[in-house]
């Protein structure tokens, strides 16, 4: 499995199904408003966390995807997708509407992207829906979504594998959202070397301690 970030909360993961053919899925594809050079991608599976422009711009992805923008259960081409109901802030979603978090099951994997996530923490309804993760995308920026100090409460919620930040300001973002850097702080952590890419199998999973990816975009 293959997973590349493109800034916000955009992805491309390329994943062989049960199937053994591969499965091009990409989640919250972002518009020019955002500031940053829209990517080209093209997908069979596409996700969308909710209706905003920086995650929804779906005429740019090619490929006649399957679209995929609400909850409920899905299996495309070998890959089981949930999409669960969730909020965009910490007031039942009455100030920044509803957000969709997916968990996706591919290569014996599971992943979950949290979206716009804006609550403060997870309901027992939803960690239940959401089970055991072993890859986790969370926003850590704020502003718009949960704070570093909320993602730190909401990993020790879900307790994944490996946990991969986004949503943070990058260079040539118009919004103004927290650094990856307070993120890094709060786990006292110095640095950590940027990949163009994770490259990853269910073999290369670690029981240990929960491992920080950070990709550049």
């Amino acid at each position: 499995m293959n997973i590349i970030w493109y800034g916000q909360a955009c992805f491309q993961i390329t994943a062989l199904s049960s199937k053994n053919s591969q499965v091009l899925i990409v989640i919250d594809p972002f518009d020019e408003t955002v500031g940053l050079r829209v990517p080209k991608l093209e997908a069979d599976i596409l996700l969308t966390s909710h209706d905003h422009p920086d995650h929804n711009n779906v005429k740019v992805i090619s490929g006649s995807p399957f679209l995929i923008s609400g909850p409920g259960e899905y299996e495309i081409k070998g890959v089981y997708i949930q999409g669960i109901p969730a909020c965009k802030d910490d007031k039942g979603g009455k100030k920044l509407s509803q957000n969709i978090i997916y968990t996706i099951e591919a290569e014996e994997m599971r992943l979950c992207h949290l979206g716009d996530l804006g609550q403060k923490e997870l309901t027992p309804e939803q960690l239940e829906k959401i089970g055991e993760v072993d890859i986790l995308m969370i926003p850590v920026g704020g502003v718009y979504t949960i704070s570093a100090k909320d993602a730190l409460r909401i990993m020790s919620q879900i307790e994944p594998k490996i946990i991969i930040p986004m949503h943070y300001q990058i260079p040539k973002l118009k919004f103004k959202l927290d650094g990856l850097d307070k993120f890094l702080k709060i786990l006292n952590i110095k640095s950590i070397e940027p990949l163009l890419k994770l490259s990853i199998k269910k073999k290369d999973l670690s029981e240990e301690e929960a491992k920080i990816i950070v990709l550049k975009p």
